[in-house]
């Protein structure tokens, strides 16, 4: 190999303390996503892309760590290993492993023991790439670690834009937040030839940032790919988002070939201004003919009929945060009008800009309606995925609704501090019979008591005792719209108290100790 080639080769490859994430099958190793957000979302997303493509896949789950970007994977063949990683958004590259070991001298004698795959590429084009997780590789230790390969004997070209076959070394150093610098080796090396990468590029494609029509609940590129993958998007199906807002799902979605449709109790959304609306999207993304349309009902009171009409149902309920949760219906039934109100002699309900009536839609019942909904309408083997908020300290396992014909697929965390939103998969896995239903913590949360129970006045007459009691009831959902606004006007208050211990020390105003605190009572 040619030293001035190498150095060209890996003159921008050191940089700050990378985080990659890599596979391996039958012997290859996956390089997933690195750690960060999505961490507990690649391995549901890696077998859903198995199911899709028809891949038996297996890998020890005691390999598998959250704060490691590399997993041991066993796939039967090769081509099956380059099917499971195309689409994939959070596996970035899969790896046809050669040898593993705690030093190069155990990787290099594993490569040694089998020779005879060698000369399958003695003569092709070839490019080497040295990568490290949880530190910084610079050139010159590039080179002599490719150099410390010479005696693999390939006499193809260095080809740096579109070689025949890529070779890869990554190291693994680990991500220790106690240690102030990286430790001087790492813990485990791989070296492996590169069969395939992920499809990340999408998320350049459907990036929010380019896209023509968006609103303040629009998910963002990523998310919308991953839950594509994770219903099982693929040709021919039909995927339904019940509060499809603007229109995220039904473009993913699509993109794999599935037809899309939604729905919103909000036409607002729908129709956008002036020339930007969900239609306008569809246009800029050329989904022509797989996204069928968007309309304007409420998931309560729908238009479908009994049927097995959807493969899978992608959406993101409302949390009454950014968009106000609704369902139709008045707060106070008592004060329906009993004459219909004329508008320019016309029945309010039948002019073209009546917009009925509507009452809040607490999180708990949007999620019973959800899983209701999906149980009657899915075919079977079709997929729910959809978005749960909860609060970090009150969720337990047992807030996730369940239904008699529904199975958990996955259950994965994003988390945000105080409150986080979980991205569940059910999968329908029986006939819906009639009298089933669906139920959240059932044993203990009874949900008629919602309205009674959404106001702290309701609740006087309580001994402590039982307001502890019917708290433990209540899942990490309930009431979220207010949790979280008390969470914001709590840090809002902290921040303004500590602007004003700035101010006053800048001034010299006195000991800022002497600010009172938000909490106190003036």
């Amino acid at each position: 190999m040619n030293i001035q080639s190498l150095r060209k080769q890996v003159s921008n490859k050191s940089g700050a303390r990378a985080r990659v994430t890599q596979a391996m099958f039958s012997e290859f190793k996956a390089r997933l996503i690195p750690n960060g957000p999505h961490e507990e979302f690649r391995l549901p997303e890696l077998e859903s892309l198995a199911k899709i493509e028809n891949v038996r896949l297996s890998y020890d789950i005691k390999d598998y760590k959250r704060d490691c970007p590399f997993l041991i994977v066993t796939i039967e063949t090769e081509e099956e290993a380059e099917r499971l990683i195309k689409r994939s958004i959070l596996t970035r590259n899969i790896y046809e492993l050669w040898g593993m070991g705690e030093n190069y001298e155990q990787v290099h004698e594993q490569v040694k023991e089998k020779p005879g795959r060698w000369a399958r590429y003695e003569h092709k084009s070839f490019k080497f790439t040295v990568s490290a997780f949880g530190a910084t590789c610079s050139s010159d230790h590039q080179v002599h670690i490719i150099n410390s390969f010479s005696y693999l004997g390939f006499k193809g070209d260095i080809s740096l834009k579109n070689p025949q076959v890529q070779f890869g070394v990554l190291e693994d150093y680990g991500l220790d937040p106690y240690l102030p610098a990286p430790p001087p080796n790492p813990h485990t090396i791989y070296f492996g030839r590169l069969i395939a990468s992920g499809n990340r590029d999408l998320i350049n494609k459907y990036n929010l940032k380019k896209r023509s029509y968006i609103g303040n609940t629009s998910m963002d590129a990523e998310l919308s790919l991953v839950m594509a993958n994770q219903a099982l998007a693929t040709a021919g199906k039909l995927i339904y988002d019940p509060f499809v807002g603007t229109g995220s799902f039904l473009f993913t979605c699509a993109h794999h070939g599935a037809y899309t449709m939604g729905s919103d109790i909000d036409g607002r959304q729908i129709r956008g201004q002036a020339s930007k609306s969900v239609k306008s999207n569809v246009e800029q993304y050329n989904l022509h003919g797989k996204v069928l349309d968007t309309l304007v009902f409420d998931i309560c009171h729908h238009p479908w009929r009994e049927n097995l009409w959807f493969d899978a149902i992608v959406t993101d309920p409302p949390y009454g945060v950014r968009a106000g949760a609704k369902t139709l219906g008045r707060k106070d039934p008592s004060k329906k009008p009993l004459v219909p109100k004329l508008i320019d002699g016309i029945p309010a309900h039948k002019r073209e800009d009546y917009y009925p009536p509507t009452k809040p839609y607490e999180m708990s019942e949007v999620l019973v309606d959800l899983l209701e909904f999906s149980a009657r309408y899915l075919v079977i083997g079709g997929r729910l995925v959809y978005w749960l908020p909860t609060i970090v300290d009150e969720y337990s396992s047992a807030d996730i609704p369940e239904h008699p014909c529904m199975k958990l697929i996955s259950n994965s965390e994003q988390n945000f501090g105080q409150w986080s939103r979980r991205l569940v998969t059910m999968e329908k896995f029986k006939e819906n019979l009639k009298g089933e239903h669906a139920t959240v913590n059932a044993k203990s949360f009874d949900y008629s008591l919602l309205a009674s129970q959404k106001k702290d006045e309701s609740r006087e007459g309580e001994t402590d005792s039982d307001k502890q009691n019917n708290d433990e009831k209540k899942p990490g959902h309930y009431l979220f719209r207010e949790k979280y606004f008390s969470f914001k006007s709590g840090e809002k208050a902290k921040r303004q108290e500590t602007w004003i211990r700035f101010k006053n020390k800048e001034k010299g105003d006195g000991n800022p100790s002497d600010v009172p605190s938000s909490s106190t009572n003036q």
